[in-house]
């Protein structure tokens, strides 16, 4: 048999709201208006230039139960499109759009389009040339909040070719994510799949390499498009494309490819300011750690965050009221007809004042005297062997629990903190 392919993707979220996202460019917020939509032309075209056989959409296809009747015919339009190059489409809701909750204005999709229910686990085979090459397997969610483990409905038929899965799901323990479907990866492993195509995790990973047939990848793709600022939604996002050599020795579903389909990215950035001499050379460096951070982005739309770290002098400046407003604005007005385009959302000060030790330990009062304590310690071994001792009672749940030498290490940043609450306070 001929090598082929299928595309995997997830977590479209079509028509998202960016909550949060307040651009106030005309260009920038239409943008962000059809980023998600754009994914999915995007998707579509890497399907039909790759000649794949199907296409697996593992959940959370909308962004909400509401399913705004724009993103239903965007999607429509795009399934037509497969359906016309005979590519096969398998779909599953997740928590965002859940089979019996919200909106549906589409009663019909195109010939080979297949929904799975939420009812049972279906399995629907996939033919090329006449011959077929896969099983696709596929469970909705019925509501939103699911809390069964599906994966152990999930178990590998006997016909010939690639078992595929799709699930929106979450293993193991994902902080940024709720847990609904929650399942372990020896679930994932027990049903002798060849590929479990994962959603609900929007940050992409494999969270495991397939050796041979019936020993699986498993692998979420991440969402089509950044939502938001977050960690977990910053990056490239995608698409995996996923080769098939029926005749390999080993497992037959080769390294999944991944392949960008966004065209807003989100980052952000961390300023050390502690060299800085003025606000006017910190817009400086903001500026040029934006151009650093649109170069990263490939020519995409940009939304970004900055914070500024360090000890600096321009601290008190930073603290002026509305200093950390008025340059943002500026970063914002400079950016304005950017190409690409260039978002500032947010600017967060996170810097200390300068410490000045030789002022500070003669102070007659509550700080000078933790100063001149700190510097007492530090001369005194019987004195920091106490302490070390005291250290191994108070904090004997961490690990491994400090000792001397941890104790005078940590003695001077123990110190710093203490001098940053008492400034706080003051």
């Amino acid at each position: 048999m001929r090598d082929w392919c299928f595309v995997h993707a997830a977590d479209l979220h079509l028509d998202t709201p960016f909550a949060g996202i307040h651009a106030d460019t005309p260009e920038m917020a239409s943008l962000l208006r059809d980023a998600s939509l754009d994914a999915l032309d995007r998707l579509v075209e890497v399907a039909l230039e790759r000649r794949a056989a199907f296409v697996v959409l593992a959940g959370d296809i909308y962004d909400g139960t509401e399913r705004g009747l724009r993103a239903q015919l965007r999607l429509r339009s795009a399934l037509e499109r497969l359906d016309a190059a005979g590519i096969a489409t398998f779909m599953i809701h997740g928590n965002h759009d859940p089979v019996e909750e919200g909106w549906q204005a589409i009663r019909s999709w195109p010939q080979k389009v297949t929904v799975f229910g939420p009812d049972e686990v279906g399995a629907v085979p996939v033919f090329v040339d006449d011959q077929r090459v896969a099983t696709v397997y596929g469970i909705s969610y019925p509501h939103r909040a699911v809390e069964e483990n599906l994966a152990r409905r999930f178990r590998r038929h006997d016909e010939d070719g690639v078992h595929v899965a799709a699930l929106h799901c979450t293993v193991g323990p994902q902080p940024d994510h709720a847990p609904y479907a929650p399942c372990s990866l020896d679930d994932l492993l027990a049903a002798g799949m060849d590929y479990w195509a994962l959603g609900h995790v929007h940050r992409r990973e494999v969270l495991h390499r397939g050796r041979h047939r019936g020993h699986p990848w498993v692998v979420y793709s991440g969402n089509t498009q950044g939502r938001s600022p977050k960690p977990s939604e910053q990056g490239p996002k995608g698409c995996y494309v996923v080769d098939v050599t029926p005749d390999a020795e080993g497992s037959p579903i080769g390294e999944p490819e991944f392949v960008a389909l966004d065209s807003v990215r989100f980052a952000s950035v961390d300023l050390d300011v502690g060299a800085v001499a003025d606000l006017a050379e910190l817009a400086d460096g903001l500026q040029q750690a934006a151009q650093e951070q649109l170069t990263a982005a490939e020519g995409r739309a940009l939304v970004l965050r900055a914070r500024l770290v360090g000890r600096s002098l321009l601290h008190g400046d930073l603290a002026h009221g509305g200093a950390l407003d008025g340059l943002l604005q500026v970063l914002r007005d400079a950016a304005r007809g950017s190409r690409p385009p260039l978002w500032w959302d947010r600017l967060r000060d996170a810097s200390r004042p300068v410490l000045d030790r030789d002022v500070l330990v003669d102070r007659e009062d509550f700080t000078g005297a933790l100063v001149r304590t700190v510097d007492g310690l530090g001369e005194d071994a019987d004195a920091l062997a106490e302490l070390a001792r005291d250290a191994d009672t108070i904090l004997r749940h961490l690990h491994p629990t400090p000792t001397a030498a941890d104790i005078d290490e940590l003695l001077p940043q123990a110190e710093v903190r203490a001098l940053d609450v008492l400034a706080e306070e003051n």
